[in-house]
């Protein structure tokens, strides 16, 4: 697929074949990363990518960023959990595993596991593109939308008592993205909030796209 610079719909499947037709880099599995500012629709794509998957015969699995990190300062050290615990293990040919953090009681919950048997794992949320993963990966997708779009969308979820927390969150991951570079090292930009009409189950809307940088230098 060439760069484009301009509003491209494009299939899921489409970019499933792209991962296919290439090498799995996490022992037998083929990673996808889902990034981008909270509230831009990561969540939603993972789910419409994980259902094309399935549908084509794929043993796929989502993992939420969201389950890994302990608060709202805790994105970072879910992201340590994430490396060290389930795609490090299964480079190593070993199981992943974590627990999920229950927002609600503030502590981390049951076990899961992410077995190594696994054709497809889709991990979104903010800092699942991080660069120590970036070897891992076999496609990287930033999602985005306006800032206003992506604040309503959190206020409707969780709430006004909330909106601070999102404003912090919402200056924090600026400058994490800006140190980790990753819009620049993704290599599928999605527009969250598209004005194209397309077919949202099975269709995106990007903005960029490039399969010409694969480290975690680029």
């Amino acid at each position: 697929m060439e760069s484009t610079e301009t509003p491209t719909v494009l299939t899921v499947d489409s970019l499933l074949d792209h991962v296919q037709a290439g090498p799995a880099r996490l022992g037998r599995t083929r990673l996808i990363g889902i990034d981008g500012p909270a509230g831009s629709g990561k969540t939603t794509l993972a789910t419409r990518f994980a259902a094309r998957a399935e549908a084509r015969g794929l043993r796929c699995q989502v993992l939420h960023m969201d389950d890994l990190y302990d608060g709202w300062d805790g994105a970072v050290r879910g992201f340590g959990l994430l490396r060290d615990h389930v795609l490090q293990r299964m480079a190593d040919g070993r199981e992943g595993r974590y627990r999920r953090y229950d927002w609600g009681l503030n502590a981390y919950a049951e076990l899961h596991v992410v077995p190594t048997t696994l054709d497809l794992l889709i991990v979104e949320g903010v800092t699942s593109c991080d660069r120590d993963a970036a070897g891992w990966q076999s496609l990287r997708i930033w999602v985005e939308t306006s800032n206003d779009v992506r604040l309503g969308r959190g206020i409707e979820r969780d709430g006004e008592a909330l909106r601070d927390r999102w404003l912090d969150w919402m200056r924090w991951e600026r400058d994490h993205f800006a140190g980790q570079r990753t819009r620049d090292r993704a290599h599928v930009i999605v527009d969250g909030n598209p004005a194209v009409e397309h077919a949202p189950e099975t269709e995106l809307v990007t903005k960029s796209v490039h399969f010409d940088h694969d480290s975690a230098a680029s």
